[in-house]
This record gives structure tokens, C-alpha cells and sequence, in this order.
């Protein structure tokens, strides 16, 4: 009996990939150290936003000391960003989850799928297994590089306003220091005089339009932050998809129809 050795390659050599694939790279395209970077980067943005959340409530707490209603719709809408960047925080989350489970899907499941599907397609000479089993690997492929591409491509943006993201964490703190600094002397004055709040009126009334300017330029720093952050956490990840769906449909033609067998 001749023994077809191409026909016994095409079904080995699948077979093997397949196990390679599901004991060997499924596992380390699962781990952690295999997307350290990928992780680290999204760790380094998870901090950028947890500060920029902990400065602009802070802030919004320390501009309610200031006398009057002048700078209370800004302290409002300082609390209201708290909302918008618990957003972006779930989708650093979100990314950080799938970098490791598309892995896993990808490599223990999909690529072995396909390997399966090829096999079969070479023991029935089924051409709609062996082009099932094409798109199979492509889309496997495809979704394990969607979040470390979408992290390097918002790293390109994030280093451009890094520095102006830090100096609104700073200039947010420090002005919340001299707030509750005169504050605290106000305090002071109320234990020593009997005028009541007669040190905070006189460090803060007197300038309060000077105040208000300045609350008033980091709300809006915080709100360009806020923009950066949602342009990197969420539309670039989308985009990024977007564009792989649109190129595994225009490599592997997502169009064509599935080859059928006509009876004879």
C-alpha cells in the first residue's frame, strides 16, 4: 500500500501546530510577562487618571471654601469630570483584561479550530473548511495584536500632552493648598479675634476675581486632560478595531460566498 506522504504532511503538520498551539503558546500569550509592556503602559495610564480624579475632586472640594456663589458652578463641574474618568479607568481596565484573554481565545481555541478545519478539509477535499480555517487564523491574529496596537498608538499621543497633563495635577494641587492654607487661617483668626473669617476675607475676598480666574483655567485643563484621556482610553481602541475588521475583511474577502459542491 503507497502511503500519500504530501497528503500525510497537510494532516501531521496541522495536528502538530494545533498542539503547539494549545500547550505552548496559548499559555504564554495568556501571561502577564508575555504583555509586560502592553501592561505597564496601561498600569502608567490607570495612575495618570486615578491622579488626575483624586486632583480635580480635591479641587472641587477646596473651591466651595471660597466666599460666594461666584466659583460654585465651578466646583460642580470639576465633581461631574469624577464621572467622566471613572470611564476611561474602565476602559484601561477593559484593555488590560483583554490583552490576556484574547491571547487565550486566539491561541487555544481559534488557531486550533483552524487546524481541525484544515485537516478535514484535506481528509473530504472540502474547500469551505480550508476557507473557513484561512479566516479562522487571520481573525485569531488579528484580535491579539488590536490592544497592544491601540496602546502604542495612544503612547504617541499621550507623550505629546504629558507634560501639560502633569502641570494641571500640579497647578490643581497647589491651588487647592492656598484654599484650604487660607482656610485654615481663617480658623486661626476666629480663635484669636472676634471678627469671625476675617483672616480668610482678608486673603481671599479681596482676590476673589483673581481666585476664580485661576479655578476657572484649571477646569479647563482638567476638561483638554479629560479629552486626551477619552480620545486614548476610548476612540483609539475602537478605531483600532475598526480599521483590523476592515483589513481581515479585505484580505480574506469577507464577501465571497462560501464554495458549494453542484450535484452532477
Amino acid at each position: 500500500m503507497k502511503v500519500d506522504l504530501k497528503k500525510a504532511a497537510r494532516i501531521i503538520i496541522p495536528f502538530i501546530i494545533a498542539l503547539i498551539s494549545i500547550f505552548g503558546v496559548s499559555r504564554a500569550a495568556a501571561s502577564p510577562e508575555f504583555h509586560a509592556k502592553t501592561i505597564e503602559s496601561l498600569d502608567e495610564k490607570r495612575n495618570t487618571v486615578m491622579e488626575l480624579t483624586a486632583a480635580s475632586t480635591a479641587a472641587s472640594a477646596a473651591i466651595t471654601l471660597i466666599p460666594g456663589d461666584t466659583a460654585t458652578p465651578i466646583a460642580e463641574k470639576l465633581a461631574d469630570l469624577s464621572t467622566y474618568f471613572l470611564v476611561v479607568l474602565c476602559a484601561i481596565y477593559l484593555e488590560k483584561y483583554l490583552v490576556t484573554i484574547t491571547g487565550y481565545a486566539a491561541f487555544s481555541i481559534l488557531i486550533p479550530a483552524a487546524c481541525v478545519l484544515y485537516i478535514v478539509s484535506v481528509f473530504y477535499k472540502e474547500k469551505a473548511c480550508k476557507w473557513l480555517a484561512n479566516k479562522l487564523i487571520v481573525f485569531g491574529i488579528a484580535i491579539v495584536l488590536i490592544v497592544p496596537a491601540s496602546v502604542q498608538l495612544s503612547n504617541l499621543i499621550e507623550r505629546t500632552y504629558e507634560s501639560s497633563i502633569n502641570e494641571t495635577i500640579e497647578s490643581a494641587r497647589q491651588a487647592t493648598e492656598e484654599i484650604e492654607g487660607s482656610a485654615g487661617d481663617s480658623d486661626e483668626s476666629e480663635d484669636d479675634e472676634s471678627g469671625v473669617l476675617s483672616g480668610f476675607f482678608s486673603k481671599i475676598t479681596d482676590g476673589v476675581s483673581g481666585v476664580v480666574e485661576k479655578v476657572e483655567n484649571i477646569l479647563n485643563d482638567f476638561v483638554e486632560a479629560l479629552a486626551v484621556m477619552i480620545v486614548t482610553s476610548c476612540v483609539i481602541p475602537i478605531v483600532v478595531i475598526i480599521f483590523f475588521i476592515w483589513l481581515v475583511k479585505n484580505i480574506l474577502g469577507m464577501n465571497i460566498s462560501i464554495p458549494v459542491k453542484k450535484p452532477r
